[in-house]
């Protein structure tokens, strides 16, 4: 049987970072993407750890440019991913009132319309091979609002929405399109919020913790899985009861 190639994008920290550790094994080919150079060595170095042959590229889905390059190098190396973990985020929080235009096109621009262009792109691959997986990384916040983050809850929200829409146009294909919602995750991006805040947060959630990466990244790879081939068009929460 013939290894699947998996891409996740944003996968050199934090939850991608621990999607694509659970795909390091002989059963897949691990293709992960990065904004920076550092952040493309410290994917490679994780291949390199787990002595697994894998692909580390550049894709910044704020610039037309790197998106157009990072197009053109995974189909110079035969690569076109049979599971798509769309991972990759950004985040210009502030009062709507005070956020400017450019936070709010640049944040939508990466989550939504990114993510678009990825899966029209590798949607032909996965329609001729008649399978493939999409799983796209929304946020409770989609759900439940989030102060100072409109643009970030706008994007997630419609990610939601064109995932469900897509289910519809390929599930025929046996594609499946699927989200997954985190709440509040122990990740770098948790580190510069007031600890205060974060106590209160944790008494909210009934579970009485943040969740781990590698929670996410346990429910990506079952979604990515045979045991899952009838889930598609779903939304699947894990927050530890903070939304029911």
């Amino acid at each position: 049987m013939s290894k699947k190639k998996v891409l996740v994008t944003g996968s050199s920290r934090g939850i991608g970072n621990s999607i694509l550790e659970f795909f390091l094994n002989d059963e897949f080919i691990p293709i992960g993407t990065a904004t920076s150079s550092n952040g493309i060595e410290m994917i490679k170095k994780k291949f390199s750890d787990n002595n697994i042959s894998g692909h580390a590229l550049e894709l910044d889905l704020n610039n037309t440019n790197s998106i157009e390059n990072f197009f053109k190098n995974m189909k110079e190396e035969g690569l076109s991913p049979d599971i798509l973990v769309n991972n990759a985020g950004i985040a210009r929080d502030n009062l709507m009132l005070r956020m400017s235009e450019q936070d709010w096109a640049e944040v939508l621009n990466v989550h939504l319309t990114g993510q678009f262009k990825l899966m029209k792109n590798f949607l032909r691959g996965m329609l001729k091979n008649k399978w493939g997986r999409i799983i796209n990384i929304s946020s409770a916040a989609a759900a439940l609002g989030n102060k100072g983050q409109s643009n970030y809850v706008a994007a997630k929200a419609g990610i939601e929405a064109m995932s469900k829409t897509l289910a519809r146009e390929v599930g025929s294909k046996n594609i499946t399109v699927n989200c997954v919602a985190p709440g509040f995750i122990e990740t770098d991006m948790l580190k510069d919020l007031d600890q205060e805040y974060l106590s209160v947060v944790k008494s909210e959630i009934p579970l009485q913790r943040l969740g781990k990466p590698e929670e996410i990244a346990s429910l990506v790879k079952f979604l990515a899985s045979d045991e899952a081939n009838y889930i598609t068009g779903q939304t699947v929460h894990i927050n530890g009861g903070l939304f029911m």
